[in-house]
């Protein structure tokens, strides 16, 4: 039986058909550590038949993570080590994280900010942290850009997300305003006039940026709500991470990328998943994903090609993957340089 609601709970998906009866028990003892939340769109889109089908290795929860791996951390790409007000993030001179909720439609089972997102997470921001947030973006001239995040920003309403753009109106200095989100993809119907119009605001340049990790993600109904935003005056780029057992196959990886192009929403980045706590069996090798993506060259447009990078944990930025940012060091460690020149080893040494 198919779901005709939000499943979120070990029961609800053991009444979907997506996992059995037995393993309840096991089940509930990630459940209370993780959030769950498949809405109806992926629940449709999981094929019951398959033990493994890349939609539901996504969102259904598994017993591989309680397994906690040494180098794995509650905040794998140090959000908290940049964070000088609630909710704002500022680890580059230019741009910040805004935070403003840390719920989501859907619950990623990879997702490197699991400690902080669902009904035990941080929660939205109340006024006076997002006055206090809005104060902070003011005060710093150096900020061109403003990076909703969360959690999903698109899970607020139309009405919450036009006095966010409307705040964001009044600051001169922030031109560009990025929104990081599945909803189009899981909840393609709330992509509506209203919610067009409320990400809208004047004298900025709106992004929306796109988290798909798998070709079957883009339904006829996920492409017109693609299609709606991007018609609208509204860019859109992608992100992705490189997943075992999802995508972790230049065929399979092309099919997306392509697929991302022809709706017109610009590869951007592929993330080499990060290390959050009970995901070790997502994770791909540095080398495995270096080939994967080296396959990807002469395959396909360079159109299609994203940019292959690796969060430096402890908070010290970006690495291109296939860069000379990153170099092997033996035994399957590297030394990963940060964008100041600084020298990291990743996994890291402690």
């Amino acid at each position: 039986m198919n779901a005709v609601k939000p499943l979120k709970s070990v029961d609800d998906l053991v009444m979907a058909g997506l996992v059995a009866l037995a393993d309840r028990p096991t089940l509930e003892q990630v459940a209370a550590h993780y959030a769950i939340a498949l809405t109806p769109v992926i629940s449709e889109l999981i094929d019951r038949t398959d033990p493994d089908d890349p939609i539901a290795r996504q969102f259904v929860p598994d017993i591989a993570e309680l397994t906690i791996a040494r180098e794995e951390r509650a905040d794998p790409i140090g959000d908290h080590a940049h964070s000088p007000v609630e909710g704002i993030v500022h680890r580059y001179p230019d741009r910040v994280l805004l935070k403003a909720v840390h719920v989501c439609p859907v619950y990623c089972r990879f997702c490197f900010r699991r400690e902080m997102v669902g009904p035990q997470g941080l929660g939205t921001l109340d006024a006076a942290a997002m006055r206090a947030a809005f104060d902070y973006i003011r005060g710093h001239e150096e900020i061109w850009e403003v990076i909703l995040t969360g959690g999903d920003p698109l899970v607020l309403s139309p009405r919450r997300l036009h006095d966010i753009m409307e705040a964001l109106a009044g600051v001169a200095h922030v031109k560009i305003v990025r929104f990081h989100t599945r909803v189009p993809v899981v909840e393609p119907q709330k992509i509506d006039a209203a919610m067009i119009a409320a990400l809208k605001a004047s004298g900025k340049t709106v992004y929306v940026a796109l988290h798909a990790n798998h070709v079957r993600e883009l339904t006829a109904e996920a492409r017109a709500a693609c299609a709606r935003l991007v018609d609208a005056g509204i860019a859109m780029v992608s992100q992705s991470v490189l997943l075992k057992g999802v995508n972790d196959d230049p065929d399979v990886l092309a099919a997306l990328m392509k697929a991302f192009v022809e709706i017109r929403v610009k590869p951007y980045y592929l993330h080499h998943p990060d290390l959050a706590p009970g995901t070790g069996h997502f994770r791909v090798t540095i080398e495995e994903g270096q080939r994967i993506v080296a396959a990807l060259r002469g395959q396909i447009s360079g159109l299609c090609q994203p940019t292959y990078i690796l969060d430096i944990p402890g908070g010290h930025g970006k690495a291109v993957v296939s860069g000379s940012a990153i170099r092997a060091s033996g035994d399957g460690c590297y030394s990963v340089s940060d964008h100041r020149g600084g020298e990291h080893s990743y996994p890291p040494a402690d």
